[in-house]
């Protein structure tokens, strides 16, 4: 089988969707041929018909998958679209305007909303994947600099992440520290109010992703406060590998991910927030964690994406 990933900054930037294209087509190009197309081939119709492809696998969506929608008509390729973005607007384009020949939901709460917009449309739940070797409890550890015991929080500094809801539920706790990982447009604000409010027990920093697995291990415990629209959060998955606990939103696919992995809450209330912070930094959550993260093992996962590849491309 030949496959064509198709995804805008695969090698530029680490977030979520383009380690899911590194780690499904490092498994998947085992049994099938396997290219990528990035930067501008990425929304490049002609280069895609040209190549040839039983498959097609849009990650940005919008124009990028409705221009490889009309490339079918000759290139006589079959579309697989996904939820990377999360419930909303690009999620109703990339399946009513779309309209691929299979679309892959990350969680059950997504395939289900996403059913009212999917007429005649296959749509189907694989959830993303976790890398149990890389992440993992044993290993190497790095020196933060930071009191203990220290809480991660990881993603994009940006508001929908809602970093600064930790840094308020922090205020409240008299011990331990918050190192936040990411890049973006909040940064400054963030550590305006970080110092503001716990001085030496905040820190923002960012770390190449190899080195990610060292940062969790060398935390305490994890949380991500994010709003209910996220996609998936495959972090949770890489602190829940790493055998950490997770404090996260009270939302359906915050507990579909984590189970019973960890303590959900109205992450808005930064009182209630920080009686659950405190609450998980007393348990130890280790076993729980790594158990449900060994659900989402990518090995896992890319078999069930090859079962889907295989009936898309023979029917």
């Amino acid at each position: 089988m030949k496959i064509l990933f198709l995804s805008r900054y695969q090698n530029k930037l680490s977030r979520g969707a383009e380690n899911f294209v590194k780690e499904l087509t490092l498994r998947v190009s085992k049994k099938n041929q396997v290219d990528i197309f990035a930067d501008v081939d990425a929304d490049s119709l002609s280069k895609i018909i040209k190549g040839k492809y039983d498959l097609v696998i849009s990650i940005n969506g919008r124009l990028q998958a409705f221009l490889a929608s009309l490339g079918r008509l000759l290139g006589g390729y079959k579309l697989l679209t996904g939820g990377h973005s999360g419930i909303g607007l690009d999620d109703i384009w990339n399946i009513a305007f779309v309209r691929p020949n299979i679309f892959v939901a990350l969680t059950e709460h997504q395939r289900a909303w996403d059913k009212k917009w999917g007429f005649g449309i296959k749509i189907i739940k694989i959830p993303n994947g976790i890398d149990l070797e890389k992440f993992s409890p044993n290993g190497p550890k790095i020196d933060l600099n930071l009191p203990r015991p220290i809480i991660l929080s990881v993603g994009a500094l940006t508001w929908y992440k809602y970093h600064s809801r930790v840094i308020r539920a922090m205020r409240e706790i008299g011990e331990g520290s918050i190192l936040i990982v990411g890049e973006g447009g909040e940064k400054e604000n963030l550590e305006n109010l970080g110092k503001r409010y716990l001085g030496e027990r905040f820190k923002i920093a960012n770390f190449d992703y190899d080195d990610m697995p060292k940062v969790y291990r060398s935390c305490d415990l994890f949380t991500l406060p994010s709003w209910s629209r996220e996609a998936f959060g495959i972090v949770y998955l890489e602190a829940m590998a790493s055998g950490l606990g997770v404090v996260a939103p009270d939302d359906a696919p915050r507990h579909e991910i984590i189970g019973d992995a960890g303590i959900f809450v109205d992450v808005g209330d930064a009182d209630r927030y920080a009686e659950a912070l405190d609450k998980a930094l007393s348990i130890d959550w280790s076993k729980k964690a790594r158990d449900q993260a060994e659900q989402f093992s990518w090995d896992k996962i890319a078999k069930e994406y090859e079962r889907v590849f295989e009936e898309l491309v023979s029917h």
